[in-house]
């Protein structure tokens, strides 16, 4: 499977930055497997870095490589993958156990729903059933060392 990971610099080794807190799936290094949307990362990078550069890295992941890692797929939002995005985004302490998590990502949209949860507007069930409306990227965490270890470099290019 091919990876894509968007930033302002190219990332040849990937590795998990522990002072990154409100991540959907807690401390990791971020992938999709959407090309549009790493490039759209790599550009949000570069505005917010005032860099000279939005650039894509491109990463192959075997699958069949994951043996004994700890593996969580959320195939759609529901009241698990909300539970530990809330948990992810509000305790910097807390740790969900899995190497990989792969799942909808909490995008500006979503993440406002996420924070009307948060916030005691609305109730999480009513949450997942609005989010079923809504268009949702993907994304995949890789949450440990063992787990970097299953990406290979490919190539890096410029976002246009």
């Amino acid at each position: 499977m091919i990876l894509y990971h968007g930033s302002d610099v190219e990332v040849r080794d990937p590795k998990i930055i522990k002072t990154e807190k409100g991540r959907d799936f807690g401390c990791a290094f971020y992938l999709t497997s959407i090309k549009e949307q790493a490039e759209r990362m790599a550009k949000r990078k570069q505005r917010m870095n005032r860099s000279a550069s939005a650039i894509v890295s491109v990463f192959e992941f075997d699958e069949k490589a994951i043996g004994d890692l700890r593996y969580k797929l959320f195939k759609n939002p529901d009241l698990e993958w909300l539970d530990m995005i809330i948990k992810c985004r509000t305790n910097p302490s807390f740790e969900h156990g899995y190497d990989i998590v792969e799942g909808k990502i909490a995008d500006d949209s979503v993440g406002e729903t996420i924070l009307f949860v948060i916030d005691g507007i609305i109730k999480k069930e009513d949450a997942v059933e609005r989010l079923k409306f809504q268009k949702i990227n993907s994304q995949t965490a890789f949450c440990s060392e063992a787990s970097l270890k299953l990406l290979k470099f490919v190539k890096s290019y410029e976002a246009k």
